[in-house]
């Protein structure tokens, strides 16, 4: 079973009338020739919590706790609750939104990027609950497509490196509206939320080179990720910008502080003569900041230092990281948005800004 995994400090609100985002008209909750009787919403009501919670419970299909669990039931017997399920393309108005993230759990929770993206979400649509889900690397499980095709959520978004290129098709063949927080690969015609992350470091390295700097590095993040992609290219679109395209110098890391630390040293053994680098996210660039330090090597003096998301971390750092700041809660917001026409291949790119501050 897979495990479902809110946030340590849930943002999911209890649902309340008057929902700011419009969704995909509800499936039929009983047959037309059943007679009037209470609803879903009834029974949570009765007991005190939201929709989705009441479903959770009187489907089995995600774990809650024994007293909500005991509360729900309760209320569904003394309403004679009898839930007849629509087919599942067709059951909508849970008042849930799946967020299902491919990463590693702690690792998620952990990161301040995911937690401004749901913040921003809910912003949108504080009547309805976040359900957060963690998946692996290769094929989605079972148990999270019967979830999210079951009826128990009113639309999916995802987040993260792409751990089953099956799933959205699975979800769109179901007719859960789906959104990408995130630029999908090529090969999926999926709707998505994305920042300029190309136009963003372009610029970052652009301001390196007004600074006088003429020997620019990069730390960019995993290849297989559109923002690790998009930002290397826009670092390479810079250096054709300087008419000097092939004086790349490219170490790798995974977005983290310690994989930043780590790329800065190889950088320095292989290109001792670096004057700049621009990491592709600001843990990667306080990483090597610590590796400057162990080195004796100054900031900005000798070595100029941007990052990418203008985190808590940027401000922060000593000396303060400048970097470029994409509108993360933004982006969350216009995914929720985007969910209420999730066209195959329609995308909302928000502009990215240089924030100055003086390691640059």
């Amino acid at each position: 079973m897979l495990p479902v995994h809110p946030l340590p400090h849930p943002i999911g609100a209890t649902r309340q009338p008057g929902g700011t985002v419009p969704f995909p008209a509800p499936g039929p909750d009983e047959a037309p020739s059943a007679p009037p009787g209470p609803t879903l919403a009834q029974v949570a009501a009765r007991a005190g919590v939201s929709s989705a919670t009441a479903s959770r419970v009187l489907n089995r299909s995600a774990p809650v706790s024994a007293e909500i669990a005991a509360r729900v039931e309760c209320a569904a017997r003394e309403l004679s609750y009898v839930r007849r399920r629509a087919p599942a393309a067709t059951a909508r108005d849970t008042g849930a939104i799946a967020v299902v993230a491919f990463a590693d759990v702690l690792r998620f929770h952990a990161d301040p990027f995911p937690v401004r993206l749901l913040a921003g979400a809910q912003r949108v649509v504080p009547d309805r609950e976040l359900v957060v889900l963690t998946a692996g690397p290769g094929p989605a499980r079972p148990s999270l497509v019967r979830y999210l095709c079951g009826g128990h959520v009113d639309g999916v978004l995802l987040v993260g490196r792409w751990g089953d290129p099956a799933l959205p098709g699975l979800l769109q063949a179901a007719g859960v509206p789906v959104v990408s927080l995130g630029r999908p690969p090529q090969s999926q015609r999926l709707a998505h939320v994305d920042a300029d992350n190309l136009s963003g470091a372009r610029a970052a390295v652009n301001l390196l080179h007004r600074a006088g700097r003429r020997r620019i590095a990069t730390i960019a993040g995993p290849p297989d990720t559109a923002a690790g992609a998009d930002r290397l290219a826009g670092y390479r679109r810079a250096l054709a910008d300087q008419g000097d395209p092939t004086r790349c110098a490219v170490a790798y890391g995974d977005f983290g502080s310690r994989s930043g630390e780590h790329a800065m040293l190889r950088l320095l053994d292989q290109y001792p003569d670096v004057d700049a680098v621009f990491a592709a996210s600001d843990a990667m660039a306080v990483g090597a900041l610590r590796a400057l330090r162990r080195l004796g090597r100054r900031v900005p003096d000798d070595v100029a230092v941007i990052g990418f998301d203008d985190s808590p971390a940027a401000a922060t750092a000593r000396p303060g990281l400048t970097t470029v700041r994409q509108p993360v809660e933004d982006l969350g917001a216009r995914a929720v948005e985007l969910l209420q026409d999730p066209a195959p291949g329609r995308s909302v790119v928000l502009p990215t800004h240089l924030v100055v501050r003086q390691s640059c």
